[in-house]
């Protein structure tokens, strides 16, 4: 089932499959999804939230998968893939797409205020606490704590939001 708010702006040229299994994909007030966003049921029943306010730039894929969880008022740049699925590969004597999925980590969540840089690829039971940032081509994985930024691959620490004091 596909839930798009009316004030929501969803490109005419964005690819949202309907889930056969039961998925909700919903699109939160004022929410953009941009042209050759790919949002697709696989890999598992978890929904897809984008919260209100939040943008989706060109050229991302999110896979339903074990679920997505979008906050209010963050910001996707181009082309990151969010990926809350596991493919089984451990038996050799069966081809690796018979084998079906690996048990879920939670899916992904990310909270309130996040800017998620480009190329970025989130990994089933990543966490973004609100306001963290992701440098462009990190690899996340586990939690990441609010307002830190954090970047590379391996991810690691690069600083912290401040608030200076100044007005906005």
């Amino acid at each position: 089932m596909i839930r798009i708010d009316a004030s929501a702006r969803v490109s005419p040229l964005a690819d949202i499959e309907d889930s056969v299994r039961g998925t909700v994909i919903e699109i939160g007030p004022g929410a953009v999804v941009d042209a050759f966003v790919k949002i697709k049921p696989a890999g598992g029943t978890g929904d897809v939230v984008i919260g209100e306010n939040s943008v989706i730039n060109s050229g991302c894929v999110l896979y339903t998968g074990n679920g997505i969880r979008i906050g209010r008022g963050v910001a996707v740049a181009a082309n990151c893939t969010f990926a809350p699925t596991n493919h089984e590969f451990r038996r050799k004597d069966l081809p690796i797409r018979q084998q079906g999925f690996r048990p879920g980590k939670g899916g992904i969540v990310v909270e309130d205020d996040v800017w998620i840089g480009a190329n970025c690829v989130l990994l089933d039971g990543a966490v973004l606490r609100q306001g963290c940032v992701i440098a462009a081509g990190t690899v996340v994985r586990g939690e990441v704590d609010a307002y830190s930024i954090q970047g590379g691959n391996p991810m690691r620490r690069l600083g912290q939001r401040e608030n200076t004091g100044e007005p906005a």
